[in-house]
């Protein structure tokens, strides 16, 4: 397509050697027993940015050995609050220091632009201080009003060996989602990034060290899911899984986990609606829609995939939505005007585009893009900003996660109808709706099936507030005071008070 706005390649120089990858092990860096390494090839340069040990399961055990003895000698789980505080606000502070280093591995291993990477690197360092302020405030709760002679104390105790997997799309926010509040709580922890965006996770191991985090405490395992993940998943040591990605692999992970009952949380998929009313503000709706749907290639859990727009407003909203894509700056990756970078792999390009050909076939309006983009200067994988309109609510690409720059237009007539469009879905991660009377927002907040409802805006998150799905979205919540909850166990202490109790045997 000529009339798209496209950014060719840079004169950027990218770096001379690989990034070197190794596993953290009870404090030390050390590559894999067998020497066997992975390549990250960029998917917009098409070049080998990074190389990574591939561990197996003798890496794995020792990690998670590592941590157990971590957790179980108390070098980090009994300390006080105020210490592991003090470490997680170094650790934000070495972020911020090393955010044009982070941005550059994240941008080439990911395709995704150089300015949202340093927006996610950066702002990373929010979410380490938040749980640094969670870990000084949280506490348990006592109870004085159950008998003169009677005391009781709920104590919150960190729940132990934390593994966490995290995915390619967002390596560094997602891990700092999880790890800061695991840390906050005085948990131990096995980290896995994925074999495709290992390099972040790998710089946040060395701040770690450099930022007084005892040996141990966090280790981090580079690798497949097979064996890596499932290990973690499975061991009897761990005594929680925390896992983000596809919820087909979410499954996995939980029946892993089964064997040992531990605690598992997921964040999983979305296929997320956004329901535009005719009151709306409909430039801001227009706005707000193609964000959602072009923010880091579409390859976001959160993705506002799929519209439902009043029939009075329906083609033209479409019209107007199609017409601010083509002002969307699609290109290279580190050019800091570029919107929109590449897709992960040729494999998962291949996939979207045959949800928009099935969709075509089944008899759907391709209103805008459907097929790859040429980037001059460019060989790798992008994929043309896509609006499938005359979308059936049993159409696939209606149903499920495509996870690209593709959206789906359906048309309502009542809030009635609006909001069974909305909840007819396996997912529940997130849900949008868009009108000036309040009466309308409140009422379909209240009955949309989404663990986050937006109204007249998308996508706006803060540190403070939790995340997390419904149904097939996922288990568990996410960052907030609630994030921090789930790496904690209840422990009720109940005590009498003098030698008041008496005696059950008589005589």
């Amino acid at each position: 397509m000529t009339d798209l706005t496209l950014i060719p390649a840079t004169n950027t120089a990218l770096p001379a050697t690989p990034f070197h990858g190794r596993h953290l092990i009870d404090g030390r860096w050390q590559d894999s027993a067998d020497g066997a390494v992975t390549e990250r090839l960029s998917p917009s340069h098409g070049v080998v940015v990074s190389r990574a040990a591939k561990g197996g399961v003798a890496e794995t055990e020792a990690a998670i050995a590592a941590a157990r003895k971590a957790f179980d000698d108390g070098r980090w789980s009994r300390i006080s609050a105020k210490a592991r505080a003090a470490v997680l606000l170094k650790v934000a502070d070495l972020i911020e220091a090393n955010v044009e280093r982070l941005a550059l591995l994240e941008t080439l291993e990911s395709g995704k632009p150089i300015s949202q990477s340093r927006g996610e690197c950066g702002g990373a360092a929010d979410l380490w201080r938040y749980a640094a302020a969670l870990a000084r405030t949280s506490h348990g709760d006592s109870h004085n009003n159950i008998g003169q002679d009677m005391l009781a104390v709920v104590l919150k105790e960190p729940i132990g060996v934390v593994s966490i997997i995290t995915p390619w799309n967002f390596p560094f926010w997602i891990l700092s989602q999880k790890l800061p509040f695991a840390l906050a709580a005085g948990c131990t922890c096995v980290v896995k990034p994925s074999e495709m965006t290992p390099s972040t996770t790998v710089m946040l191991g060395e701040m770690l060290a450099e930022a007084g985090m005892p040996d141990g405490v966090v280790n981090i395992v580079l690798g497949l899911g097979q064996p890596v993940g499932a290990l973690m998943a499975s061991h009897d040591a761990v005594d929680m899984v925390t896992f983000t990605g596809s919820t087909g692999v979410g499954r996995g992970i939980a029946a892993a986990a089964s064997g040992t009952l531990k605690k598992v949380a997921l964040e999983l998929g979305g296929k997320n609606p956004q329901v535009i009313f005719p009151d709306a503000d409909l430039d801001s709706a227009a706005d707000a829609v193609t964000f959602g749907i072009y923010f880091n290639v579409g390859q976001c859990c959160n993705s506002g995939s799929r519209i439902i727009v009043h029939e009075d407003i329906a083609e033209a909203f479409t019209a107007r939505v199609a017409a601010l894509s083509r002002k969307v700056a699609f290109g290279d990756p580190l050019d800091p005007n570029t919107q929109v970078g590449a897709i992960v792999t040729p494999a998962h390009q291949a996939k979207i585009d045959g949800y928009v050909q099935a969709a075509r076939a089944e008899g759907a309006k391709v209103a805008l893009g459907g097929g790859k983009l040429a980037i001059p200067g460019l060989p790798g994988e992008f994929y043309q900003p896509t609006i499938v309109a005359n979308v059936t609510p049993d159409m696939a690409i209606a149903r499920e996660e495509v996870f690209g720059p593709v959206l789906s237009v359906l048309t309502f007539r009542t809030l009635e109808e609006a909001l069974a469009l909305a909840n007819d879905a396996s997912y529940g991660l997130s849900a949008g709706v868009w009108s000036e009377n309040v009466h309308t927002c409140l009422e379909f907040a209240r009955k949309a099936q989404a663990g986050t409802v937006w109204t007249n805006t998308w996508m706006d998150g803060f540190p403070e507030v939790t995340f997390g799905g419904m149904k097939q979205s996922g288990l568990g919540r996410e960052i907030g005071s609630y994030g921090l909850d789930e790496f904690l166990e209840v422990k009720s202490l109940v005590m009498r008070v003098g030698r008041t109790r008496a005696n059950w045997v008589r005589g």
